[in-house]
């Protein structure tokens, strides 16, 4: 009897340890949970499920990709779980990793070839979190979600860097300062080179990664915060010889620039001249004129008479100049 009640005793110890102490948990603020019974994760009420943000996904994937939601464990506690009940605990805080984490294969960048057939290493950072509003595929859809959003993130990427032109293009003279054959032929020569394209718009491939990836939620259970692409390096050899393309480049644009503003110069100082000598034109046959009105208005009112004296009277002061006096005399 003593033994029957000490295996009871025993029994019943072992039960509050196992089903009271155990079966209590709490969720911190920067986690959600989800509680499954017998593997089973608690669906909600109705036929909820994640939606896909991605139109370019077809039907057949849309399909594949549709998980059912499920109901999340707030933060608070404490929570009481069954023994055959299990909670699965997610951080939800924004995390940042490497683009060159890989679980399988230990590298230094990311390796990917651009339009030019250049290949380039790619280094940088992603923030992402889990998607509180699907965690299902998180948990529960992928042995890995962070291996395969990765693996999603590199291909699109390694996509874009193949297929990348500048949007501003990269013509050192705008076509509407040149016509005919040189506005070809500046437009063949200011064709760079991909990597400069890619460096020089690198907000620009952020933002289409971003834009790329807003169906990481639905597919992984992992929402993209933000791609930040910092470095796009060539192999040595390529890059000494961007540097001294570059550098052409940056000399031709600089002699341009310089021939623009003294054919400026020079246009501006034309026209300048052209107004003084408009200007002294004017000037001296303004006087000329105000004489030939005034000899008319003497001729009109007074006569010929008074027209010959007034210019008999003109002349006087210029003879007391004069060195020397030519007197013609007609002989008929």
């Amino acid at each position: 009897m003593i033994n029957l009640f000490s295996l009871l005793c025993g029994v019943a110890f072992y039960a509050f340890i196992r089903v009271i102490i155990t079966g209590l948990y709490v969720i911190r603020p920067a986690e959600r949970a989800v509680l499954t019974t017998f593997g089973r994760a608690e669906r909600m009420p109705g036929d909820s499920r994640s939606e896909l943000n991605d139109p370019n996904l077809s039907e057949d994937e849309r399909q594949r990709y549709s998980y059912p939601a499920v109901r999340v464990i707030e933060p608070g506690g404490p929570y009481f779980k069954w023994p055959w009940q299990k909670v699965h605990k997610i951080s939800v805080a924004t995390q940042a990793v490497d683009l060159v984490w890989d679980p399988t294969t230990t590298q230094t960048t990311i390796e990917a070839v651009t339009k030019d057939n250049l290949t380039t290493g790619v280094n940088g950072q992603i923030r992402f979190r889990v998607s509180e509003s699907n965690l299902y595929p998180y948990l529960f859809g992928v042995t890995s979600p962070l291996e395969h959003v990765m693996g999603y993130f590199v291909s699109v990427l390694r996509e874009r860097i193949a297929t990348f032109v500048d949007p501003k293009g990269q013509s050192l003279v705008s076509n509407e300062e040149i016509e005919g054959e040189q506005a070809s032929h500046t437009v063949e020569f200011s064709e760079g080179v991909s990597i400069n394209h890619l460096r020089k718009n690198l907000p620009m491939l952020n933002t289409y990664m971003e834009e790329q990836c807003k169906s990481t939620p639905g597919r992984y259970g992992i929402e993209l915060d933000s791609a930040l692409i910092t470095t796009i390096d060539p192999p040595a050899d390529v890059d000494h010889a961007l540097s001294a393309i570059n550098s052409t480049r940056n000399q031709v644009a600089a002699d341009i620039s310089t021939a623009q503003a003294d054919s400026e110069q020079q246009i501006t100082m034309s026209k300048r001249a052209v107004e003084i000598a408009a200007n002294n034109a004017q000037a001296e046959v303004a006087p000329l004129r105000e004489l030939a009105a005034t000899l008319a208005r003497i001729k009109e009112g007074a006569g010929a008479n008074a027209l010959t004296a007034y210019i008999r009277n003109m002349r006087v002061p210029l003879l007391a100049r004069a060195q020397r006096i030519v007197h013609l005399v007609d002989e008929r």
